[in-house]
C-alpha cells in the first residue's frame, strides 16, 4: 500500500474465526491548524515552563508524584511503578464481539476516528468481504482495543474502499443531560411555526458536501502569517539547543540569590557563623599562598631564644 504515515498500531481484526492483518492510521491532522509558540520578545529566547512547587521554587522531576484528590486539599500519592502494573499491554488482536445499527449509538459516544487497512495483499480479500457485510447489514462492529497502556471501546463501520474505527466514550465519561435541560418547558411551541422551520429545513436540505465550510478563522490567520513571513520584520531566530536555565523559579529563587549576595557582602559580627565561614576562607586562602610562594625556597631554622629568669626576691 502507497506510504503516507506510519501506523499506529498493527494486528488481527477477528471476526469469530477468521483473523485478518490490519494497520490503524490516524485520520485527523494536527498539523492543518497553525500551532504557537510564546517567545520572550526582547531577547528572542523560548519562553519554558518550569515544574515549580508554592514555597519552594524550581523542583526535580524525579521528586514529583501523581496525586488522586480524593476530598478537597487531601490526595492520595501513587508511584510510577504502582501506575506501570496496572497497564494494559497493547494487544495485537481487535475482536468484533458485537454489531449494532449505528444510528443506536447516540452521537455524544464518539470520540476520535481511524483508518483500518489491510496490512499486505493476502489480507485484502478477507478484509473486503467484512467490509461488504458490514455495509450489507447497516451494521458497526463493536470491540475493544489494548493500546498505549489504555483499553479504548471503538466500533468499525465501512468507509469508502476501508474500514472506520471510531473510539467511543465509555458511560461512566459522560454527563447526566437531565441537569442542563431541566430548565427547558415541557409546553408543545405553536404548530404554525413548527411547519414554517419545518419547511425552512426542506428548502436547505442537501448532501452533506465538508468543501463547502470553511474555517474562517484559520484562513485569516494563514494569510496573515503570509503576510508577516514577507516581511523580515517581526522574526527572530532560535537555537533549539538552548535548554532553559535552572535559577528561575520564580520570586522565591529571585529572593534566595538575593539574600545570600547581600549575607556574602555584608560585614557579618565577629563570632557568627558568618565570620567564622569567612575567617576559615581566609586561612585556607593564605595558608595556600604561603605554601605556594615557598616552593623552591630553603627555609632558614628560626633563631633560638632565651627568656631571662627573673631573680627572687
Amino acid at each position: 500500500m502507497p506510504a503516507v504515515s506510519r501506523p499506529i498500531w498493527k494486528g488481527q481484526l477477528r471476526l469469530s474465526l477468521v483473523s485478518i492483518a490490519v494497520e490503524l492510521f490516524t485520520a485527523t491532522r494536527a498539523s492543518a491548524r497553525p500551532s504557537f509558540r510564546q517567545i520572550h520578545a526582547p531577547s528572542g529566547k523560548r519562553v519554558h515552563y518550569e515544574k515549580v512547587a508554592e514555597g519552594v521554587g524550581p523542583v526535580d522531576k524525579d521528586d514529583i508524584k501523581k496525586g488522586y484528590e480524593y476530598e478537597k486539599g487531601e490526595y492520595v500519592l501513587l508511584e510510577d511503578e504502582e501506575l506501570d502494573a496496572i497497564k494494559l499491554e497493547t494487544r495485537k488482536t481487535l475482536e468484533l464481539v458485537q454489531f449494532v445499527e449505528e444510528c443506536e449509538i447516540p452521537p455524544l459516544y464518539f470520540d476520535s476516528p481511524y483508518f483500518i487497512s489491510p496490512a499486505d495483499d493476502l489480507a485484502e480479500d478477507a478484509f473486503c468481504v467484512i467490509r461488504d457485510a458490514l455495509r450489507a447489514t447497516k451494521r458497526v462492529g463493536l470491540g475493544q482495543l489494548a493500546l498505549r497502556g489504555k483499553e479504548y471501546l471503538v466500533c468499525v463501520k465501512p468507509s469508502g474502499k476501508g474500514l472506520l474505527l471510531e473510539t467511543l466514550h465509555y458511560d461512566t465519561e459522560l454527563r447526566e443531560p437531565g441537569p442542563y435541560f431541566s430548565d427547558i418547558s415541557t409546553k408543545a411551541p405553536d404548530a404554525e411555526l413548527v411547519d414554517v422551520a419545518t419547511a425552512l429545513i426542506e428548502k436547505k436540505t442537501a448532501e452533506f458536501d465538508p468543501a463547502k465550510f470553511k474555517d474562517h478563522y484559520q484562513v485569516a490567520l494563514k494569510e496573515l502569517l503570509a503576510e508577516k513571513l514577507k516581511s523580515k520584520k517581526q522574526r527572530v531566530s532560535i537555537d533549539e539547543d538552548d535548554k532553559p536555565r535552572e535559577t528561575t523559579g520564580g520570586n522565591v529563587v529571585d529572593l534566595m540569590a538575593a539574600l545570600k549576595k547581600s549575607l556574602e557582602g555584608s560585614d557579618a559580627k565577629p563570632g557568627s557563623k558568618a565570620s567564622r565561614a569567612r575567617t576559615a576562607r581566609s586561612s585556607s586562602k593564605s595558608a595556600s599562598t604561603k605554601s605556594t610562594s615557598s616552593r623552591g625556597t630553603t627555609k632558614k631554622p628560626a633563631a633560638k631564644t632565651t627568656t631571662p629568669r627573673r631573680k627572687a626576691s
